[in-house]
This record gives C-alpha cells, sequence and structure tokens, in this order.
C-alpha cells in the first residue's frame, strides 16, 4: 500500500484543497487497489505542497539551480536499490515531492486547478519509483506510466 505524508506550507493551498491529505488518501486509494506492487508492499513518501519562495531555495540548494519550478522530486534511493528493496523488503521509503502553488496557479491555460495537481504529484510518484526523463526513451516510458496513473485516480 502507497501512503504519502502531506505536509502544507502554505495555507493558500486550503484554498484550492480543503484537506490534501484526504484528496491525495482517496487518489492512493485507487492507486493500491490497481497497482499490485502497492497492494503487497508499505510503500511511502512526502508530499510537500509549497510555494514559489521555497521550492527556490529547496532547487538552488539541492539542484544548484536557482530557479523556481513545478515540481520537484527527491528520491530516497535510485532504480536498481528500489527494486533489491522491493523483493526484499516490507516497508520503503520512497522520498520527498515538492509542489508550487504559484507555478499551477500561474498557468496560461489552466482549466481545473486539481487536474493540474494531481498531474505533478504523480510525475513527482514517478520519479521517485527510479524513473527520469533525461534521454526520449525514458522520456516516452515516463509519459505512459504517468498516464496510466493519471487514468486510474481519476476514474
Amino acid at each position: 500500500m502507497i501512503k504519502i505524508n502531506v505536509i502544507t506550507n502554505n495555507i493558500k493551498w486550503f484554498s484550492y484543497i480543503k484537506n490534501p491529505n484526504n484528496y491525495l488518501d482517496r487518489k492512493l486509494n485507487k492507486l493500491n487497489l490497481k497497482d499490485e506492487m502497492f497492494r503487497k508492499k508499505s510503500v511511502f513518501g512526502t508530499l510537500l505542497l509549497s510555494d514559489d519562495n521555497e521550492i527556490k531555495y529547496l532547487n538552488r540548494k539541492f539542484r544548484k539551480k536557482n530557479t523556481t519550478t513545478d515540481v520537484l522530486s527527491f528520491p530516497f534511493q535510485t532504480k536498481p536499490e528500489l527494486k533489491k528493496k522491493l523483493k526484499k523488503e516490507k516497508e520503503i521509503y520512497l522520498g520527498d515531492i515538492i509542489i508550487n502553488l504559484s507555478k499551477i496557479k500561474n498557468k496560461k491555460r489552466l482549466k481545473n486547478f486539481k487536474f493540474e495537481f494531481d498531474r505533478l504529484w504523480i510525475h513527482g510518484l514517478v520519479h521517485l519509483l527510479g524513473h527520469d526523463h533525461k534521454k526520449d526513451k525514458d522520456f516516452l516510458k515516463m509519459i505512459r506510466i504517468e498516464k496510466k496513473y493519471f487514468e486510474t485516480v481519476n476514474v
């Protein structure tokens, strides 16, 4: 079962999602039912709901990029390490995701806040599961996984 602890550092988030923990739990329950990996293990992580200043600070501190961004992911282990742990351990910490409220609100074509929020936390989760998009083939694989998860949580 996958569980993500939500930390809200900016109260403006509550204007868009009344109870972020409950909202994410409902979405994750759908993933837990659909994906065998999530049913067999206790997999968990952290989601920080942030703003421009905090995410820029974290991006600069950990990635040496002095810019704001929409989502950051900090996997706790590499993909090979995660594969080993999934075979042997019952509890696995995936890592941390940070999402920037300002980037979602300021999207030029934002039609649905929760749609964009779901897209971002799923993107972060897929990174925590060991995927990246540095190469074209990896990018396409990541998009397929994200699409599958997005469709699962939005049924």
